[in-house]
């Protein structure tokens, strides 16, 4: 009988004690996708629908350790990346994916969560632009974060445009500038796609909830899933943004704690 094999997912991210982003939504979502998921913790974070109120780094070592335990044996056909919080945490990472020979990896450059607490050292910021962004196959963040990356204001879809190659230049070939805080109506990704030299709008309806929390966490670990599983950057991140706005319009159904909940990453099971 032929054995068969998972595809394979890791998540680099911190713990959501509320369920709602980080490796939690993570894994959910891997899950979701019909891959195998596997994880590294890098900050543990007390958190509910309201804030963040602690964050309490895994030593570095034992991240280190973690990585090494994973990917020595399991191995991973696609990492996703998300809180690292510390320099030393983001040299760690970035080393022990050059140690394993990662290939495919979707880095969410998490600064700041839903709820405004900051998530990244303001120190960290310089080492994710040299040590680990030009590892990525694909970053992507949304345009607070890309304005913090830029050192300069990001607001509309004019100035995301500009942006995508100015970012592509950190050494991520692939760049996607999610829309969600656009000042118009829309919720429109931009995807630079840097070997064929081409811009993909990715048209989003903004759909009214308050049940969007861990949204950056779930696409970047769907785009992850599908990549994994074999798909093209566009497609995947075409696939991925299809799963989140699913998701996003199925959670606002819910009502679960007193702020900003989770989107429903089982939408298609449970429904």
């Amino acid at each position: 009988m032929n054995q068969r094999t998972y595809h394979r997912v890791l998540t680099i991210a911190g713990s959501d004690s509320g369920g709602g982003a980080g490796i939690q939504a993570d894994l959910k979502t891997i899950a979701a996708h019909g891959c195998y998921g596997a994880s590294v913790i890098t900050a543990l974070t007390a958190q509910n629908t309201l804030g963040v109120t602690g964050i309490h780094p895994v030593p570095v070592d034992f991240v280190a350790a973690q990585m090494d335990a994973v990917l020595g044996d399991i191995g991973a056909d696609a990492v996703k990346i998300g809180m690292l919080f510390s320099p030393e945490l983001i040299r760690t990472v970035a080393q022990g994916l050059i140690r394993h020979g990662v290939g495919t990896i979707v880095l969410d450059p998490v600064m700041v969560a839903q709820s405004g607490d900051k998530l990244l050292q303001d120190e960290a910021i310089e080492a994710l632009k040299s040590e680990l962004i030009p590892l990525a196959t694909l970053i992507t963040p949304n345009l607070p974060e890309a304005s913090v990356l830029l050192n300069r204001e990001i607001a509309t879809q004019a100035a995301a445009m500009e942006a995508l190659t100015e970012l592509a230049a950190m050494g991520c070939e692939n760049v996607l500038v999610k829309g969600g805080h656009l000042e118009s109506g829309d919720s429109d990704d931009t995807l630079y796609l840097g070997p064929e030299g081409r811009v993909v709008t990715l048209p989003g309806v903004r759909i009214p909830t308050r049940n969007n929390h861990g949204t950056g966490c779930t696409l970047s670990s769907a785009i992850a899933s599908n990549l994994a599983r074999g798909e093209d950057v566009e497609t995947a991140v075409r696939h991925a943004k299809e799963y989140i706005s699913g998701a996003i319009r199925a959670g606002a159904a819910y009502v679960i704690g007193r702020g900003h909940g989770p989107v429903h990453h089982f939408y298609r099971f449970f429904e």
